[in-house]
């Protein structure tokens, strides 16, 4: 488990101290979110502007872990001063609660005001939840270690909600490490409805095998309507994108904020989205869907369309495609979905436990990109799949 870093006055003022190595002239970009897509452009942008990364949190959160801490895993973070202290990277430990568009211009909750000459809006998602019928026994990823300690209270009925590919992870997961508890997974279709009929059929002889009961064809309107002791619902996700919304900033059918072909506001030029309140295309894709395959690289896609901007080019459309869909079945079992750019699956697979170690080092190769944008960022383009 890591120690826990703060950042401290003394912190800030190191870090301001590295930040001023940069000329006064040197744009200013203020990067709000610290996930994946705002640390990468973060980091990115760093030997090319002076740059704040505002973040209420001082750890970064491996979200894609998020069901190995429901689980019980101890911690799915890392120190974000790790990160950032090779660095000029200004990180301000408060929460962005208006954009003024028109000032170019930030607040935060502890009073701040930020001006900015470039913003990177990178809040990401959450679940989206239904607004009725979550009672005091539904869970959502978000709240994994709430809902670790309820599992350790005792043995009961769970029902994960949502056959996407978060709910089978988690129902797998939590149905191996937690033996005693019944659990059942629900969707409204098919589960793994975006893998191959040989994908899906080993999801369904793994999760069967792990004790889940599988409900199919069936839509799940509200938690409260399960009998189940506890409900986790990952059935959805919604961009955080109400900030963007009440500042002014255009919004598409989906909610999430209408960006160019170089991820750029087609409201506000100064303002580029990375991650999953982008709604990013590509043309080997289409829209983009939410998940970390796409945040890293729409982080990394915004730095390189500012760099080109800073230096007068022309930045370059998102050339982005889908390679792989790496699912963890437990610790010990897995499935790697070869898939086609656009995200439709081939007939190719890995499965078992090589797959479980594939799908680990894709995991792990996250973060360790990030810490090389943190030390070498003019690296990160050479990696196939990132620009």
């Amino acid at each position: 488990m890591t120690t826990r870093t703060t950042n401290t006055p003394n912190t800030l003022n190191a870090t301001n101290a590295t930040n001023a190595t940069h000329s006064d002239k040197a744009p200013h970009v203020l990067v709000i979110g610290a996930g994946y897509a705002g640390l990468m452009a973060a980091l990115r942008l760093d030997p090319h502007a002076r740059v704040t990364l505002v973040d209420p949190s001082d750890r970064f959160t491996e979200r894609i872990r998020a069901h190995e801490r429901a689980a019980g895993r101890p911690d799915v973070t890392h120190p974000l001063g790790g990160f950032l202290r090779s660095t000029g990277i200004r990180h301000v430990p408060s929460r962005a609660t208006a954009i003024d568009l028109a000032a170019r211009r930030v607040t935060t909750d502890d009073g701040q005001r930020l001006r900015y000459d470039r913003l990177v809006y990178a809040l990401g998602s959450r679940t989206s939840a239904p607004v009725a019928g979550i009672g005091e026994r539904a869970h959502t990823l978000e709240a994994a270690e709430s809902l670790a300690k309820r599992l350790r209270d005792g043995p009961g009925s769970l029902a994960v909600v949502g056959g996407g590919l978060t709910g089978v992870e988690l129902a797998a997961e939590l149905a191996e490490s937690h033996p005693d508890w019944s659990v059942r997974l629900h969707s409204d279709g098919d589960i793994g409805a975006g893998l191959s009929a040989r994908g899906r059929d080993h999801v369904r002889e793994v999760l069967t095998a792990r004790g889940v009961r599988i409900h199919e064809g069936h839509r799940i309107a509200r938690a409260d309507d399960l009998e189940a002791d506890e409900v986790v619902w990952t059935a959805a996700m919604a961009p955080n994108s109400e900030l963007a919304a009440a500042a002014g900033l255009s919004l598409d059918a989906s909610g999430r904020i209408a960006v160019d072909a170089v991820l750029r506001s087609v409201s506000h030029p100064e303002v580029y989205v990375a991650g999953d309140a982008a709604a990013a295309h590509s043309p080997k894709v289409g829209a983009l869907r939410m998940a970390c395959a796409t945040a890293i690289p729409t982080g990394s896609h915004v730095a390189t369309s500012l760099i080109a901007e800073f230096r007068g080019r022309q930045p370059r459309p998102l050339d982005f495609g889908f390679l792989v869909q790496c699912v963890s079945l437990g610790r010990h079992d897995g499935l790697v979905q070869f898939v086609r750019p656009d995200d439709s699956p081939r007939d190719r697979l890995l499965k078992g436990a090589l797959a479980a170690r594939v799908k680990e080092r894709v995991v792990r190769s996250t973060v360790g990109t990030l810490r090389l944008a943190a030390r070498w960022p003019w690296t990160v383009p050479l990696i196939p799949g990132m620009s």
